[in-house]
């Protein structure tokens, strides 16, 4: 009998991969209009993923290959700087880099967060070093 893999990074569960799933179907407006520019390898040939699930936390994108998480902040995390900043530790912890755009960054100046991402994606500095 073979043993079962998993394709689930450590510390997930399979909860948190429903969760992603449904977060998936409900993009806010400036995640789908990033989600637009970066799916299919439109990013210079980066594979993104959507709301990937990385510890106990959902990254909005995350970039495999460059263990690249970013996360699109509306107004709501004005108020929550500790929270992020403690699902940010925990995703490097897993080796992530995190990156952060605002929503009216996203949704205003798509071209500069794109090439704000690719800088990041191609950077070799390691987590926490603010690429």
């Amino acid at each position: 009998m073979m043993k079962e893999t998993s394709n689930r990074i450590r510390g997930t569960t399979p909860e948190l991969d429903r969760a992603a799933k449904q977060l998936r179907k409900k993009l806010t407006p400036a995640e789908a209009c990033l989600w637009q520019a970066l799916r299919n390898r439109q990013l210079r040939g980066l594979r993104f993923r959507r709301q990937h699930p990385i510890d106990r936390f959902i990254a909005d994108f995350y970039c495999p290959a460059c263990k690249l998480a970013i996360e699109v902040d509306g107004a709501v995390h004005d108020d929550r700087t500790e929270v992020d900043a403690a699902r940010t530790q925990a995703m490097e912890a897993y080796g992530c880099r995190v990156i952060r755009f605002a929503n009216q960054q996203v949704l205003n100046d798509l071209d500069a967060v794109l090439d704000a991402i690719y800088r990041a994606a191609t950077s070799r500095s390691p987590p926490g070093t603010g690429a």
